[in-house]
């Protein structure tokens, strides 16, 4: 019997805001919420952005006057809009209308004079140049004279080809929460987006850990691009030819497994698995896929899963344009016939686009097997049945789409079909598209959905893509997805993708319901929700996700009443705790948890013998009493 892996945290921050609670959620379909979570999302991202600051006894503005819940939404409410979702790439990043560059000039010395100048001695290159006469100034400085051609770099400075990014809120800063210690931002990120997944659960970690052995906890965590800006590897990298020095942080801290020890060495303080998985677009379904699976085989009580990613800069940008993946602008005002860009609607899944928008994002949810969700009353958000992942066999490109995808999707379809039934997976499912916003995508991907759709019979089966509000966060751009998702169970809203105004004519949609306007499905009328994701090299992987109210069906016929009922009961609590959690989090305190060099283990005290091994810290011990796993062959 197979364990439920079902999901019982979930957090992070984006473009669109907090992930937990549905907040980044309900910011994407703000116009169809109710006022109620309207208005709580606004005061949250006000405060992210610094807008205003909560003290005992209300929020008050930057000159200290009180406002009342109405105040903050008529001043600020359209800053707010603005300054969230994809748009214009900030200064806080850099300024792409002057992009610093080196500019490689060849220098020849004239008919009528030498090229001379005058330089501190401990500046001159080593060795010096044969070209190069010196004369002594004084003790410190000396004369060069060159007779001959010197290749030099002078500064320059030029417009970026891509505006247009996924940013967090205007004014939300990762390091101001903890003591960030020149991390990469892509790190700190990390740690904000574990953390916000851990409390969202309501319930102390310590006792999720004492609940289970040490080594049945599991941390599965990465990024695609590793950390590229100065504190990571961008720093190391540029360091010799900036005339600097590579501090002792940036290589190993640009490592791309940094996510996973990060939250293992400074969220949880765990000692069990840990799991850092790569596959470009599709990396969080990768770490969901080994994660789901461990849990469903009993290998693992509890997961954490997710990735942070932070590649707005301009070598990432370079990069991806260079490729033509990315929407430029030129590109954008030629494909709207303008001289004008609306950066909002760079990423345009499905309609007629040319490229995919960047973004930084992190992303993070907290698995448990069903067995414990219930004996700790977590709140149950949804599950994870299946991740499957495919490659695309011989290939004439490394990014060019291939037959990988096919099998993922219909595989995922099968088996959601196995466990709910082929009539719900047709009436009551949506796709999560990869919807990457780029010419090629929007047909490979639409034909696919289509495909399967015939094979399952389904008919105006809804399809969203994320990206159009978000943009495109490589590594976690699938858990974006997720907890999208999420939101989507909770609250029956499909979002739309709104930055088309109409399907591209070579989308194939016979079946496909790809609407620019949310899909009001109502509350409890979708079951599963499928997350696709294709990356390059053929890093295909599709999820399929149940929702709360297909896991508490499965439940029902698991357990007894009274085990349910006492569930439920323990069940209140934990809300009641995590409400706690997401009200300080609105009011701009994240309470974020960063232990560095907290409760450190003294291996001196750890103690073993045959059956077991005990380590300090942790209220129950590590099994050794191993059998045999192929006693068959022996």
């Amino acid at each position: 019997m197979s364990s439920l892996p079902v999901i019982v945290g979930f957090g992070g921050f984006n473009a669109a805001g907090r992930s937990s609670f549905h907040h980044a959620y309900q910011r994407m379909v703000i116009e169809n919420m109710p006022q109620k979570e309207r208005e709580n999302t606004l005061l949250g991202l006000a405060a992210m952005m610094k807008l205003v600051r909560f003290e005992e006894g209300g929020y008050l503005d930057s000159e200290g006057q009180s406002l009342s819940t109405a105040d903050i939404i008529e001043r600020f409410s359209e800053q707010i809009l603005s300054s969230t979702l994809i748009r214009k790439i900030e200064d806080s990043h850099f300024d792409v209308e002057a992009v610093h560059w080196q500019k490689n000039m060849s220098a020849s010395p004239s008919e009528e004079q030498k090229i001379t100048f005058e330089v501190r001695r401990r500046q001159l290159p080593e060795p010096l140049p044969a070209s190069w006469t010196l004369s002594d100034i004084d003790g410190d400085r000396v004369k060069v004279e060159i007779n001959d051609t010197v290749e030099l770099k002078a500064d320059s400075y030029r417009q970026s080809p891509v505006k247009a990014a996924g940013q967090l809120p205007t004014g939300f800063d990762p390091a101001d929460h903890y003591n960030a210690r020149f991390h990469p931002r892509a790190l700190q990120m990390a740690i904000m987006g574990a953390s916000d997944a851990v409390r969202s659960m309501g319930i102390e970690w310590k006792s999720v850990v004492d609940a289970v052995r040490p080594d049945e906890i599991g941390v599965y965590a990465s990024n695609a691009m590793a950390q590229l800006d100065e504190n990571g590897f961008g720093g190391m990298l540029q360091s010799r030819l900036k005339g600097g020095r590579v501090s002792t942080k940036q290589c190993p801290l640009g490592l791309n497994t940094m996510p996973a020890d990060f939250v293992n060495a400074y969220v949880l303080g765990s000692v069990g698995h840990t799991s850092s998985l790569v596959g470009a677009c599709a990396t969080f379904l990768y770490n969901l896929r080994a994660a789901t699976e461990d849990i469903a085989n009993g290998k693992r009580r509890v997961a954490v899963v997710g990735n942070a990613e932070a590649p707005v800069l301009p070598e990432v940008i370079d990069g991806y344009a260079t490729m033509g993946a990315l929407a430029s602008e030129d590109n954008l005002k030629r494909l709207d016939n303008t001289d004008s860009v609306d950066h909002r609607r760079a990423s345009r899944p499905f309609g007629e686009n040319c490229g995919f928008t960047i973004a930084e994002s992190t992303q993070y949810v907290v698995l448990m097997d069903d067995a414990l969700a219930l004996e700790l009353g977590a709140d149950i958000h949804g599950a994870v049945s299946d991740v499957f992942i495919n490659a695309d066999g011989y290939k004439k490109s490394i990014s060019a789409p291939g037959p990988g995808n096919y099998i993922t999707m219909a595989k995922a379809v099968a088996a959601a079909s196995a466990i709910v039934g082929e009539e719900s997976v047709r009436e009551r499912s949506f796709i999560q598209a990869h919807g990457s916003s780029t010419p090629a995508n929007r047909v490979t991907e639409s034909r696919i959905f289509d495909e399967v759709a015939k094979v399952f019979d389904i008919k105006q089966w809804p399809v969203s893509a994320v990206k159009a509000y978000v943009g495109h966060s490589l590594a976690p751009a699938s858990g974006e997805q997720l907890v999208v998702s999420l939101g989507v169970f909770k609250y029956g809203l499909i979002p739309g993708i709104k930055t088309i105004d109409k399907v591209a004519d070579d989308v194939l949609d016979e079946r496909l319901n790809i609407s620019t306007q949310d899909i009001e499905k109502g509350v409890g009328n979708i079951d599963v929700a499928f997350l696709n994701s294709k990356g390059f090299g053929g890093n295909n992987a599709t999820a399929a996700v149940l929702s709360p109210q297909v896991v508490e069906t499965m439940l029902a016929k698991r357990y007894s009443a009274d085990e349910i009922t006492a569930y439920e009961s323990r069940r209140e609590q934990v809300r009641a705790s995590a409400l706690a959690y997401d009200a300080s989090a609105t009011q701009g305190n994240f309470d974020t948890i960063y232990r560095f060099g907290q409760d450190l283990i003294d291996e001196n005290e750890i103690v073993m013998n045959r059956l077991e091994i005990q380590v300090p810290g942790f209220a129950n011990g590590i099994d050794l009493a191993m059998t045999n796993r192929f006693e068959d062959m022996v």
